[in-house]
């Protein structure tokens, strides 16, 4: 009777292992089969010319997104000079003011900030910025994109400083360490980490906008040569190239496909090789 209750326990054992790994597997399988099918798309279309030059005039051959590159980098520079200091500065307010009257709502507001569609940031980014200055610029599109990042930087700036041990912030002030010193050295300090991580997958995840840019930094076949002009962009690039009748520019989307993805996979790595064994010393 024992060794029956025990198999039937391993028999469970087994078949729960079995289920959560089937689930693993599942999970993972929707990444691999994106970055497998847009690499073998992709990378036949990828050259020099790709990273050099202008996109080519309709019907005609070769050419590259040299501006979309540029201009997706300034756009994301331009949305984390705005968006991190506020989103990390928010989040030590949040974390070291607890008890203050207004920090559920700034709260709130940074979750429901969250879950608002990208479309509706750009169509209010438009009607604040874009038709006030009757211009479709690199600000507003930053602008835009900053207010997409902000709700991920304050939440998870606040989360990593609650991990910080509060005793270490008190041993700062018991040595005579100011309040505001104490704070940035020992809890910003022991959360940088976290902070990182947090801001590098916010910027990555609006390096991939595509709705709130089509109403603010709109497009620019070529270079533009000031931040108050349309701006090019990858994200635009694909959605302008994919719906095209020309199979040239179904390559082109598909090339700039693979540079946004491997763009956004090398920020994911980069913040794992640049925090590794740092949460070791916040635990």
């Amino acid at each position: 009777m024992t060794w029956d209750r025990q198999s039937y326990r391993r028999l469970k054992n087994a078949f729960a292992l079995t289920v959560c790994t089937l689930m693993a597997v599942a999970a993972v399988l929707p990444l691999f089969a994106v970055l497998f099918h847009v690499a073998r798309l992709g990378i036949t279309h990828i050259d020099l010319d790709f990273f050099t030059k202008l996109p080519a005039p309709v019907g005609e051959e070769g050419g590259g997104l040299a501006n979309a590159v540029v201009g997706t980098l300034v756009l994301v520079g331009l949305a984390s000079c705005i968006g991190v200091p506020v989103g990390v500065l928010a989040g030590v307010l949040l974390a070291r003011a607890s008890g203050w009257r207004w920090s559920f709502w700034v709260r709130y507001a940074a979750d429901v900030l969250s879950g608002v569609p990208s479309i509706v940031v750009g169509v209010v980014v438009y009607e604040l910025v874009v038709v006030k200055a009757q211009t479709f610029s690199a600000y507003s599109g930053g602008i835009a994109l900053a207010m997409i990042m902000i709700p991920t930087v304050v939440r998870t700036t606040e989360e990593m400083i609650r991990m910080v041990p509060y005793t270490l912030y008190e041993a700062a002030l018991a040595l005579g360490v100011p309040e505001w010193r104490a704070t940035v050295a020992v809890l910003v300090r022991g959360a940088s980490a976290g902070i990182i991580t947090g801001i590098m997958l916010a910027a990555a995840r609006v390096a991939g906008e595509t709705a709130p840019l089509l109403f603010t930094a709109f497009n620019n076949n070529y270079w533009s040569k000031s931040l108050s002009e349309p701006i090019a962009s990858l994200p635009l690039a694909i959605y302008n190239y994919a719906l095209s009748p020309y199979e040239t520019w179904h390559a082109m989307a598909w090339a700039a496909s693979l540079v946004l993805v491997s763009l956004v996979l090398g920020m994911s790595i980069l913040t794992r090789v640049v925090t590794r064994g740092k949460y070791e010393i916040i635990q």
